[in-house]
């Protein structure tokens, strides 16, 4: 084998990643609030906006419930495996989730992640990796938030699901969301390919479900932080 030592294509890689990461963040989640502001116009003229709001609601209540039951369940888990006691993990996580509930952003609650991660006693090494690589490809929030958002919407506009449809559509998601950017927003963005492709979803379908994500997206945020830090107490102790 051959080895070429050189940066270009991995600089190339970045710049790209820069540029998708910059067009998100200051082009397309700032003029969401229009686009969405708009949406709603055209369904209080049509007369379908208080049936949709009473949805809403109770889709919100049903994705902020499963995110907590998701999360107990996971620490429990980790504390089976590492005797530790989960209550306690789940409050020194306290800080990592109020700051995603404020930033909405993985990427940006990383280094309150890692300090409260080695607060539930989690080596540094262990720390420094799991916690980054989580807040990359382990997003259970953001799964459960687009999974119960896209099946409401099913639900509200008579649409035909099946369970084999939504797992194939679980199961692209995954690998989507791996390359969602860790911006507000992004992981609905990024899923807007797949729920067309594989769930039919219109524009207006898409409207409505990234209206509903955004309103739910720092829940989503924060549980994808807390469950890293389970998963880190996890490969702790296996390792």
């Amino acid at each position: 084998l051959i080895n070429v030592e050189g940066h270009a294509f991995k600089d190339v890689m970045i710049d790209f990643r820069e540029s998708i990461f910059r067009v998100i963040s200051k082009l397309i989640i700032p003029l969401l609030p229009l686009f969405i502001f708009g949406i709603f116009l055209k369904m209080t003229y049509s007369g379908d906006a208080v049936p949709v709001m009473k949805v809403f609601a109770k889709i919100i209540v049903v994705i902020f419930a499963m995110s907590l039951v998701w999360l107990i369940a996971l620490f429990c888990v980790s504390a089976l495996i590492s005797h530790r006691n989960p209550f306690k993990c789940l409050f020194r996580m306290l800080p990592a989730y109020l700051t995603a509930l404020g930033t909405a952003s993985s990427a940006a609650t990383i280094p309150v992640t890692l300090s409260s991660v080695r607060k539930c006693g989690v080596s540094e090494p262990v720390s420094n990796f799991a916690v980054p690589l989580c807040a990359t490809i382990h997003l259970p929030g953001s799964m459960i938030k687009v999974v119960a958002c896209a099946i409401a919407i099913m639900l509200l506009q008579g649409m035909p699901f099946s369970f084999g449809l939504f797992l194939q559509f679980i199961m692209l998601l995954a690998v989507t969301a791996v390359a969602a950017p860790g911006v507000p927003g992004g992981m609905i963005m990024a899923a807007l390919g797949v729920l067309e492709a594989v769930l039919g979803f219109d524009a207006s379908s898409q409207a409505l479900i990234i209206t509903l994500y955004i309103v739910m997206d720092s829940f989503g945020t924060a549980c994808n932080g807390a469950s890293g830090c389970a998963v880190a107490i996890i490969v702790d102790k296996v390792f």
